[in-house]
Formats: structure tokens, C-alpha cells, sequence
């Protein structure tokens, strides 16, 4: 490490705050990268406001040369992980100017923090669970990011292999463009009509936020249901689930909430789609007051594009076609209300179910992201 890097560890409120502030400096220049909201950020990073350090440890670092922020990073372990991953450290927050030193030095904190902790390989970026944001861009840097995703340069990624990581999780991300080809979509209404008459199933919308709380404790047992076999899994904690209500139901709009009952009217399926505000989010320069909160909600009210946030279908019901009757219903609230590109939410690559939908819209593929692993030796 260089004598001119010097790594801080972030203890007090005003660490946090610089912590959070970084990103703001290193891309305001950058019209792709889409500011947080502070606010947010802080609840999650903070011990006194996240109560996921009830089951993980974290440790958050600022690196700084000549009394200038230039990389943060955060370390964490979450002791919920299954066993196949408990030998894991993450890290995630990583932000750093271009130069190795700066990345090597931050990196040389999180390695410590895993021997630490008896923890064997490090991998990122993501969070505490599957609700935070997780991987690199690797592809489409001239693509903007949405409030759910991260945007990075292309340096990252050459500094991550200069220092020994290998890329481990891989997603895509496409962008689709409407009205679609109206053959298509009678294909698929009559194939989603199919689908609910075979495993007798309904679709259940929602017009007000009242009746989205009725469904949200279904929503994220299906959630586990659904996500429980990924790598990334950890555990949703009845406190996670109080957190994330708070947080985002300020961002949901009930028309763009979908769910799928059986006949016992339990939840089976569901999607949520939320309204692409990063313009809104880029004039609130990460702030909801003064104006911040005006700009989200005029977003919120009048938008033509809208990004996949959640899908979850029960085990039992994947690979029958049932997302089908998602996307039937959504494309008609589309058009509905005016709504001409739709951004996915990243997926894993190889979810072919879900991408052999999306080949009926002509997709684009536009972002590519990965995590990255690295194994300690002894």
C-alpha cells in the first residue's frame, strides 16, 4: 500500500454521512450513475437504525489521501447464511477513484476482516441480504442505472482481476419497447388464459395500499419460497420485513402490483413493478426535502417507463407457464396508461423461463452484471 493512502475506519454519524457522500463526488459528472437517497442509505448502514445487525457484523471503511475521500468499502457477515456460504465475507459500498492502490488497500481491510471472523473467501458486491443491491456492471456502461441497481465505471471491474477475483454470479438485464407486436401479445393472452384455466388459478389487482399490506406478509413468505436455492439467500427476518414496508411503500404504485391465487386463494405468484423515477432521483441530488419528495412524487404520478422490481412464483408452480399470466395482465395495464419501454430486474442468466417470455417483446439486452470471489489462502 502506498504511504500516501491512509484507511479510516467509519465509527462516528459524520463517518457515515461521508460514507454515503462519496458516490455524489466521484460520478457527479457521470449522467448514468443515479444518486440513493440518503436517507436510505443511512438506515441501512447504520447499527442504531438496521436491525439486521441483530444476526451480522459489518465494518465500513473510508480510504483518504491528502485529506480527500478517494474509496470507501464496506465488509459484512450475515450469520443467517445457509451453510453452504457461511465461510463467506461480503463486501459491497465499494467506490474508489481510478487507481489500484486505492482499491488494493481497501480490499487489504475487508481480507482482514474475514480472518477476523474464521471466513475463507470474500465475494461482491451485495449487501446484508437479497433486498440490497448486488454486482457489477460488466456490460452497458453507457446505460443508465434504476433505483433497485448500482452503476459502476469499467475500471472496477479491471482492478477486480488484477487482484485475483474471478466473477462467480451472473445476471442480465434487458429493456423491452411498447405497444409489441399485437400477434404476440394474443399469443400470450390466450396462453395465460390457458394457464389459469389448467392449475385454476386468478389474478388478483390491487387499487390502494391498504389492500397491498393485506397481501404483504404472503408476499415475502413466497419470496423465501421462491428465492430460498439461490446462493445470495439469507433468511427474511420478520424485522426485514417491518423495515422494507417503510421504505418502499412510498415508491409503489398498486396498479403496477399483481398477484396469483389458487383456488384456496393462496398466494402462488406476483410481480411488482414500480415507476422509473431516477430523472426525479438525479434532480433530488439524494435529498427528499426540500423539493426531493416533490420530484418522486410528480414521477410516481406521470411516467412512460416502468422497472421490474420483484417476481416470485411458488415452487410448485415454476416452470408451468404461470408468469405468463403476470405479463398478460401487465401489458394491459401498459397500454392502459401509456407506458412505452419496461427495464427487467436483473436475472440470473440462466432463468430461461422468464427470459423465453420476454423473447415475445423483442428485448433488448443492455446490462450485464456480475459478483466477484476471491478465495484467502492460508
Amino acid at each position: 500500500m502506498r504511504d500516501d493512502i491512509i484507511i479510516k475506519n467509519v465509527v462516528t454519524a459524520k463517518d457515515y454521512k461521508t460514507f454515503v457522500r462519496f458516490p455524489f463526488h466521484l460520478y457527479k459528472s457521470c449522467p448514468y450513475w443515479v444518486p440513493p437517497l440518503i436517507i436510505d442509505e443511512l438506515t441501512t448502514l447504520l447499527p442504531s437504525k438496521n436491525p439486521v445487525y441483530q444476526n451480522a457484523d459489518a465494518d465500513f471503511f473510508l480510504a483518504i489521501r491528502k485529506n480527500k475521500v478517494v474509496g470507501r468499502i464496506g465488509a459484512m457477515v450475515n450469520w443467517l447464511e445457509p451453510d453452504a456460504s457461511k465461510e463467506r465475507a461480503r463486501f459491497g459500498w465499494l467506490d474508489m477513484e481510478n487507481d489500484i492502490e486505492i482499491t488494493k488497500a481497501l480490499f487489504e481491510k475487508v481480507i482482514g476482516f474475514a480472518r477476523k471472523h474464521r471466513l475463507n473467501r470474500i465475494e461482491g458486491p451485495m449487501g446484508f441480504s437479497i433486498f440490497e443491491k448486488a454486482g457489477f456492471l460488466t456490460y452497458g456502461f453507457d446505460q443508465m442505472s434504476t433505483m433497485n441497481t448500482t452503476y459502476n465505471h469499467s475500471y472496477y471491474i479491471e482492478h477486480l482481476k488484477k487482484l485475483g477475483f474471478e466473477p462467480n454470479m451472473k445476471w442480465v438485464e434487458y429493456e423491452i419497447e411498447f405497444p409489441g407486436d399485437k400477434a404476440n401479445l394474443e399469443k400470450l393472452k390466450r396462453f395465460s388464459q390457458l394457464i389459469k384455466k389448467r392449475f385454476q388459478l386468478k389474478l388478483k389487482s390491487v387499487s390502494n395500499t391498504k389492500e397491498v399490506l393485506y397481501y404483504v406478509d404472503d408476499l415475502f413468505k413466497l419470496i423465501e419460497d421462491s428465492y430460498k436455492n439461490l446462493k445470495t439467500y439469507i433468511p427474511i427476518q420478520k424485522y426485514q420485513i417491518d423495515n422494507y414496508k417503510k421504505r418502499f411503500l412510498k415508491f409503489v404504485c398498486p396498479d403496477y402490483i399483481k398477484f396469483i391465487l389458487n383456488d384456496s386463494d393462496n398466494l402462488v405468484g406476483f410481480s411488482v413493478i414500480i415507476p422509473s423515477v431516477e430523472k426525479a432521483l438525479i434532480k433530488a441530488k439524494g435529498k427528499l426535502f426540500p423539493f426531493g419528495i416533490f420530484h418522486l412524487r410528480r414521477a410516481l404520478k406521470k411516467h412512460d417507463k416502468v422497472a421490474m422490481y420483484l417476481i416470485g412464483i411458488h415452487p410448485e408452480y415454476q416452470g408451468k407457464g404461470v408468469p405468463s399470466i403476470l405479463f398478460n395482465e401487465m401489458a394491459n395495464v401498459f397500454y392502459k396508461n401509456g407506458i412505452r419501454r419496461l427495464e427487467t430486474n436483473p436475472e440470473l442468466e440462466d432463468n430461461l423461463e422468464i427470459q423465453q417470455l420476454w423473447k415475445k417483446y423483442n428485448p433488448r439486452l443492455h446490462k450485464k452484471r456480475a459478483t466477484f470471489v476471491k478465495k484467502l489462502l492460508d
